[in-house]
């Protein structure tokens, strides 16, 4: 069902989508990253296991090929590393370097600056955040 509601917070989530990547992007150009590049290095935790090629993908919908392209191009800038998972050893991850982890950390600290949400307060953030959380557990 299609209602103005909506419509208005689709149009507003893709505009703030948008627009901080628009805000990162000299950050983005300094380590010579593409919006789809910098993506994957968000989903890559450094507080977890290295994910494999196949939670990559499904972490950021995307098929086989174009993770094949997008991981390389972190590879071959240094930023992350493929070795055999442990849990399976036929399976590839990718673990971020030193030098990942320092570009990711300032990429996301930037990309938090920059975002139009860091007007909101934490009450405000905590709402939304709640929010979010209800429809991405609905869309799983």
């Amino acid at each position: 069902m299609t209602t103005p509601e909506l419509t208005a917070v689709v149009a507003a989530t893709h505009d703030i989508w948008m627009r901080t990547n628009d805000l990162l992007g000299p950050s983005l150009a300094e380590h010579q990253m593409t919006p789809a590049t910098f993506q994957a290095l968000w989903v890559i935790d450094p507080d977890e296991k290295p994910p494999s090629m196949k939670v990559m993908a499904e972490r950021l919908y995307c098929n086989a090929p174009n993770l094949t392209f997008i991981s390389n191009q972190l590879v071959d800038r240094g930023l992350a590393e493929r070795a055999v998972d442990p849990d399976d050893r036929r399976s590839r991850v990718l673990v971020l370097t030193a030098k990942g982890r320092e570009v990711r950390a300032e990429l996301v600290r930037v990309a938090l600056e920059k975002t139009p949400l860091a007007v909101l307060d934490g009450s405000e953030l905590r709402q939304l955040m709640t929010l979010l959380e209800r429809v991405t557990r609905s869309a799983g």
